[in-house]
């Protein structure tokens, strides 16, 4: 071995002599100590025997549980406690829907807004113009709410029959008069022709014989 490898031998010799040797103290004297008798137990008053007191450390109660072992995670409760009814839950595990009596489902559709409804109605009538069954029309009204709106049905199919030709505007004519009674009321159809009236200026904008037709 080199001077320098001998030295970095002996050094790691004595260093592991010294480990042995704190061992072997530390074993002796635990030893000892259980030879002469348990540790006393700590006064009432030292700090250590605050730790494992059950007592309050604000000076109140008597050191029993909290709640009188009624509120604790996973009890049922301090005993004679009634507790008022509660709604079923239909999200509960437990939750029996036979339990619950009639149950009645039903389909609420919103009411269509002004621009929606235009998007819906005005695809109907194109198609209308197409086949000519007012049948299949009035079937994908009652599909919608069309609540308040109702007069702007006839308004929108008449708005589309004068940009369109002759017979687009016979189909309308017989479209709304099957329309009456079932989809809209005679005075929907009063306003509608009413309000076209009033808003006639700017219709001569997109079809300027709109006045003759």
């Amino acid at each position: 071995w080199t001077p320098q490898e001998k030295l970095l031998h002996e050094a790691r010799l004595k260093a592991k002599a010294k480990r042995r040797l704190r061992r072997t103290s530390s074993r002796d004297s635990a030893r000892e100590s259980l030879s002469e008798g348990a540790e006393p137990s700590p006064e009432p008053g030292s700090p250590k025997g605050r730790a494992h007191d059950r007592r309050s450390r604000m000076g109140k109660g008597r050191g029993l549980p909290k709640k009188g072992g009624a509120g604790g995670k996973g009890v049922w409760g301090a005993p004679g406690v009634v507790y008022g009814y509660q709604e079923p839950d239909a999200r509960d595990p437990n939750y029996d829907e036979v339990a619950q009596g009639d149950t009645v489902y039903a389909t609420v559709v919103p009411e269509l807004e002004e621009g929606e409804l235009e998007k819906n109605v005005q695809p109907m009538v194109l198609e209308y113009f197409e086949h000519g069954d007012t049948s299949e029309v009035m079937e994908l009204l009652r599909g919608l709410n069309l609540g308040s709106r109702r007069h702007a049905v006839p308004s929108l199919a008449v708005a589309l029959a004068l940009e369109g030709k002759a017979s687009h505007r016979e189909l309308t004519s017989r479209l709304l008069s099957d329309l009456v009674g079932h989809i809209v009321a005679p005075e929907d159809i009063a306003w509608a022709f009413d309000k076209m009236l009033q808003d006639l200026p700017d219709l001569i904008l997109d079809t300027p014989e709109a006045p003759q037709v």
